[in-house]
C-alpha cells in the first residue's frame, strides 16, 4: 500500500495526539492520526475524570481556544464538582467524573467528522529524516508515510514495561504493545532520554461492594459544565463515595514490600510526588492511621468502580487482601489489578515555546512523552503543538501563550525553561498570576486569539463579544444604582452585614465578603429587572464575573499591574547562537545554564535555577536597546 503525503502526522492518539489531530487539521492542514489501537482513542487510562485544582481551568483554556476536551467532557459526565469554592474564585477549578467508554467513543467521533483528518491503526517504528528535517514516518506494517511535520504523542508506551510485585513485562498498558524503535533512534540523533513511573489502582466490581457502609459523595446541586458552547449541564448525576483504609489494611501492604517493584529497585524512573502509590503513603507517612480513597463510577451501564487513592504495584494476592479489610469491600472482586508501568520521556528543555524539538525540525513532542502527568496537561500541550505545527507549514507566525495569559503558558514555561525530575501535574500555586487566570474568564483571555488564528468559530467569538456587553452593563448597574440607610440597614442586619451611614452604591455593598450579588438584588427592582433582561444562556456566567470582578477589583488590577511590569524585559529576545561565556560578568553557574538551555528571552532565562537577579541585570544592560 502507498500512502498519500501528509502535512502532518500525529503519532498516538491520546488526549494530546487528538487534541493535536483536531486542531491542526481544522485550521487546514491534512492530517494522519496513527495510532495502535483505533478502539482506545483518548482512553482514560487512570481515573475516569477530568479537570480538579488548576487542571480544570487548563480543560476551560482548551475549550476556549476551541479544542474539544470540554466538549467530551460535557458529552460523557456522570457527576460535575466545582471544587474549592470555601477559597477565592481564582482556586475554584470544576471538575467532572465521565463515563470512559463514552468519552473514548465521542473523541472518536469528533475525530472523524474533520473532514482534513484521517486516522490509521498501525505503530510509528522510527521516523524519515531529510537532513535534520522530518520527512515522514515509517511503521510496524512497512509503510513510509510522507509527512512534513510530526507531532509524536506517545504517552507511557515508548519502551514501556507494567510491574506487578515480581512479574514485569513490556507493555504500554496493561494488554497493550509498548512502542519500541522510536526512542533508540532519537537517542541516536542526540535526544536525551530519561525514564519516568507512573501506576493505577485496581477496579473494582461495583456488584461486590456494600456501599452502605460508605460516604455519600454527591455532585452540585446546580451543576456547571466545562464547555463554553452549548453543551448540557447534567440533569442527572451518579453519585461518587468516600472511603478510608486502616491499621490492618497497611499492615497487610508492607508484607508485600519485599517483593515492590519500586522498594526493590526494579522501577528507576520517578513518580509522580502529589499521585503516589497507596504503599508508598504508607511508607512515608508511617504515623499516619488511614488514608482516604474516592470510589468513583467507570460509567452510566458499568460496574466497574475506581478506587482512587489505592494505586499499587504490589503482587496481586496482597492488593486483593489489602482491599478486603477496608470497609464497605470485605467481600469485593476485581476486574483488573493495579499495577505500576516505567516509561521513556525527553526532558523538555530540548523543546522550544512552540513545542518544536530544537534537534529535529518540524517534529513536535506533546503529552507524557515530555515529563508530565494527566489528560489535562496532556492535551494543553497536543492543542498547541498542533496549533504551531500547522502554523509554521502556512508560513504564519508562532502561537505561544505566556505566564500571564495563560495556565497552559505556565505549563509550558515551566517545562521548557525549568525541565522537570518527576512527572510534571499543575497546580494554582505554579500560577503567579492566578487572580487573572480564573477558570471562569478563560473565555475572555483565549476565545479572541483562538478565533484569530482560525480555530475558535466566529459563533464562539459572538458569543464571547455578547458576555462581555452583558458584563459591562451589568458593572454600570451596579455602579449606577444605590441605596439609603433607612431603606437598608435592617436587611443588612438581617445578613449580618453593618449598617450603611451614607447613601451607597450596590458595588460598593458587594465589595462586603459576606454580601452576595443575587441577595443584593433584593434591595433594588431596577438591577433585579436589568439581571433578569440577561440572555438565558449567559446569565449564570455574567452574574459570577461580576461579582468576582467587583469584589476582586484591586486585586486584579494589581496583578496586572505586575504583570505589565515583568512583560517589560520578558520578551526581549536573546540570540541564539550568543555565546554566553563571553560574558564574564555573569556567574559561571549562569553562563553554564545558559549554553545549555539556550533560553529564546530574557524572561525565560530569569526563571532558570541559577541564574540570579544580578545575572539578569547584566543581561539587560546587554540586550536591552
Amino acid at each position: 500500500m502507498t500512502f498519500e503525503a501528509f502535512d502532518i502526522v500525529v503519532v498516538g492518539a491520546g488526549h494530546a495526539g487528538a487534541e493535536a489531530a483536531a486542531a491542526a487539521a481544522r485550521l487546514g492542514s491534512k492530517v494522519l492520526l496513527i495510532t495502535q489501537m483505533l478502539d482506545t482513542i483518548c482512553q482514560m487510562s487512570c481515573n475516569p475524570a477530568m479537570g480538579g485544582v488548576a487542571k480544570g481551568q487548563i480543560v476551560r483554556e482548551i475549550d476556549a481556544l476551541g479544542g474539544w476536551s470540554g466538549i467530551v467532557t460535557d458529552r460523557s459526565a456522570l457527576q460535575f464538582r466545582m471544587l474549592n469554592l470555601s477559597k477565592g474564585p481564582a482556586m475554584w477549578s470544576p471538575r467532572a467524573q465521565c463515563d470512559r467508554m463514552l468519552f473514548s467513543l465521542h473523541w472518536r467521533q469528533v475525530l472523524e467528522s474533520i473532514p482534513n483528518l484521517s486516522l490509521w491503526q498501525d505503530e510509528v517504528v522510527s521516523l524519515s529524516l531529510d537532513g535534520r528535517c522530518v520527512a515522514g514516518v515509517l511503521t510496524r506494517m512497512g509503510h513510509f508515510i510522507p509527512a512534513k511535520a510530526v507531532v509524536l504523542t506517545a504517552g507511557t508506551f515508548l519502551n514501556g514495561r507494567v510491574f506487578i510485585g515480581l512479574d514485569s513485562w513490556q507493555g504500554g498498558r496493561v494488554g497493550e504493545n509498548p512502542a519500541v524503535g522510536l526512542s533508540d533512534q532519537l537517542q541516536e540523533l542526540g535526544f536525551e532520554v530519561q525514564r519516568l513511573k507512573t501506576g493505577t489502582p485496581v477496579r473494582v466490581d461495583g456488584r461486590t461492594i456494600d456501599f452502605s457502609r460508605l460516604d455519600v459523595q454527591p455532585g452540585d446541586s446546580r451543576p456547571a459544565k466545562f464547555s463554553f458552547s452549548d453543551t448540557k449541564p447534567l440533569a442527572e448525576q451518579k453519585p461518587c463515595y468516600i472511603a478510608n483504609t486502616n491499621l490492618r489494611t497497611h499492615e497487610i501492604l508492607r508484607t508485600g514490600f519485599s517483593q515492590s517493584p519500586m522498594f526493590t529497585g526494579r522501577i528507576q524512573g520517578r513518580g509522580p510526588r502529589y499521585c503516589p502509590s497507596i504503599e508508598d503513603k504508607i511508607d512515608r507517612f508511617a504515623d499516619k492511621d488511614h488514608h482516604q480513597l474516592f470510589v468513583e463510577p467507570e460509567g452510566w451501564h458499568s460496574q466497574s468502580y475506581y478506587l482512587n487513592g489505592f494505586s499499587s504495584s504490589l503482587p496481586i494476592e496482597v492488593q486483593l487482601e489489602a482491599l478486603h479489610s477496608i470497609e464497605g469491600f470485605s467481600q469485593a472482586r476485581i476486574f483488573k489489578p493495579g499495577y505500576a508501568i516505567e516509561y521513556d520521556y525527553f526532558p523538555p528543555t530540548q523543546l522550544s515555546f512552540t513545542l518544536e524539538t530544537k534537534k529535529v525540525e518540524n517534529l513536535y513532542f506533546a503529552g507524557q512523552i515530555n515529563g508530565t502527568t494527566g489528560y489535562e496537561e496532556a492535551a494543553c500541550q497536543g492543542l498547541m503543538a498542533g496549533i504551531n505545527a500547522s502554523l509554521k507549514l502556512r508560513g504564519l507566525q508562532p502561537f505561544v501563550l505566556g505566564r500571564s495569559q495563560a495556565y497552559i503558558g505556565v505549563l509550558i514555561d515551566d517545562l521548557v525553561t525549568k525541565g522537570v525530575d518527576e512527572p510534571y501535574r499543575m497546580f494554582t500555586s505554579r500560577a503567579e498570576y492566578r487572580i487573572l487566570l480564573r477558570q471562569d474568564n478563560a473565555d475572555q483571555r483565549l476565545t479572541p486569539l483562538g478565533y484569530a488564528i482560525g480555530l475558535a468559530s466566529e459563533e464562539r467569538m459572538r458569543r464571547v463579544e455578547d458576555k462581555q456587553r452583558c458584563v459591562a452593563a451589568m458593572k454600570d448597574v451596579m455602579a449606577g444604582v444605590s441605596v439609603v440607610p433607612s431603606d437598608t440597614n435592617d436587611w443588612l442586619a438581617s445578613h449580618c452585614s453593618a449598617p450603611l451611614s451614607q447613601r451607597v452604591s450596590l458595588a460598593s455593598l458587594l465589595l462586603r465578603p459576606e454580601l452576595r450579588l443575587e441577595e443584593l438584588m433584593e434591595l433594588s427592582p431596577e438591577a433585579a429587572a436589568s439581571l433578569r433582561q440577561l440572555p438565558d444562556n449567559l446569565r449564570d456566567e455574567v452574574k459570577h464575573e461580576v461579582e468576582t470582578v467587583i469584589k476582586y477589583q484591586r486585586y486584579i488590577e494589581k496583578e496586572q499591574e505586575v504583570a505589565s511590569r515583568i512583560l517589560k524585559f520578558e520578551d526581549i529576545a536573546l540570540p541564539a547562537d550568543f555565546d554566553f561565556f563571553s560574558l564574564a560578568a555573569l556567574s559561571y553557574e549562569c553562563r553554564e545554564k545558559l549554553h545549555r538551555y539556550r533560553p529564546a528571552t530574557i524572561g525565560q532565562a530569569s526563571r532558570i535555577s541559577g541564574v540570579s537577579p544580578a545575572d539578569v541585570a547584566v543581561l539587560l544592560l546587554t540586550f536591552a536597546r
